[in-house]
């Protein structure tokens, strides 16, 4: 990284950076979900952990010999600690999201992925012992009714399903993995060393579980059998694991966690986007049922919310903005 650059200039950069790993993760979503289709249609009854404790494996796995091969350097000890506390939450965040999305759209788990954004703001109030402003409040009331509209929560059993729920309990995962990223103590650490350390750990967390899961070494061999899960499996584990990753960690360090909050706020937009097209391609190539998603009244009303809420939240002077609009509205009312 080039510290000699001007300040203004690596905060551009990092914003473009951010943005670009928001738009690979906005792939994965489709690719994640049309991998599960898949597996399940050449395996009836495959257990949905083992498809997503066994392909996190494999994407983190095969990441680390990547980043192996492509370079390496002993890690100290504040990388070994950073790269394997993020390492753990981070697995589960992955393994719980991609289960999901068995069981919800990906434009829903998309958003409400998004859900750490409102956990960073209370995170910070409550580690500083002081009560949240007025404005964090009324952000986090309002994001939660556009997490609950695309939930599908139900509010006469009071209840989630399984993929939205377990949706909601990985975004509180990534919500510690990007604190963990933006504590100061880390901010020597070197990003790529940091990388290989968290890709080595998700891969020996999460291998006992897909072993665990797995009925017989054949369902394994799948992800390997065919053209078509070989190449879900490369965009998995290189654009969308390798590089994104990468990105993230190189990147959201030049920036605070509030303000990498919003840019990650894209990444539904790019997972909402991609799956109006890309379910169809998916389907012609391993001839699955997986249809492109459609812009749901539910998708546009929830997700406006969330977006809402997080643009608000961030902004500093978007509150003080609304309020003295309002004190000139009522100026001009008086005769």
């Amino acid at each position: 990284m080039n510290h000699t650059l001007p300040a203004a200039t690596l905060r551009v950069r990092a914003l473009f950076g951010l943005i670009g790993t928001c738009a690979l993760w906005g792939v994965s979503f489709p690719a994640m979900k049309a991998l599960g289709l898949y597996l399940s249609a050449l395996a009836p009854g495959i257990s949905t952990w083992f498809v997503a404790a066994s392909t996190v494996v494999l994407r983190f796995g095969l990441g680390a010999l990547l980043l192996a091969l492509s370079s390496y350097a002993r890690p100290t000890k504040d990388e070994l600690v950073q790269g394997c506390s993020m390492a753990v939450f981070s697995a589960a965040g992955m393994l719980l999201q991609m289960d999901a999305l068995n069981f919800s759209s990906a434009s829903t788990s998309a958003f409400l992925t998004q859900g750490y954004i409102v956990i960073l703001p209370l995170v910070a109030a409550l580690s500083g012992r002081v009560w949240p402003p007025a404005k964090t409040i009324a952000c986090v009331c309002l994001s939660t009714i556009g997490l609950a509209l695309l939930s599908g929560f139900d509010w006469v059993s009071l209840r989630l399903g399984r993929g939205e729920s377990e949706t909601l309990l990985a975004a509180c995962s990534f919500a510690v993995q990007i604190l963990l990223l933006d504590h100061r103590g880390y901010r020597t650490n070197r990003s790529p060393v940091v990388t290989q350390v968290m890709f080595v750990c998700v891969t020996v967390v999460l291998a006992p579980i897909a072993i665990y899961t797995m009925r017989t070494p054949a369902e394994l061999a799948l992800l390997f059998s065919t053209p078509l899960a070989l190449g879900l499996l490369f965009v998995l584990c290189v654009p969308c694991t390798v590089l994104a990753f990468s990105w993230m960690n190189r990147f959201q360090p030049q920036l605070s966690a509030s303000e990498a909050g919003i840019i990650y706020g894209a990444e539904p937009l790019f997972a909402s986007l991609f799956s109006l097209f890309l379910p169809a391609i998916f389907s012609n190539l391993a001839n699955i049922d997986y249809a492109n998603e459609a812009f749901t009244a539910e998708l546009l009303m929830g997700g406006g919310l969330v977006i809402t809420a997080n643009v608000l939240l961030q902004l500093p002077w978007s509150f003080a903005i609304l309020g003295r609009a309002a004190r000139w509205a009522h100026a001009r009312s008086k005769p």
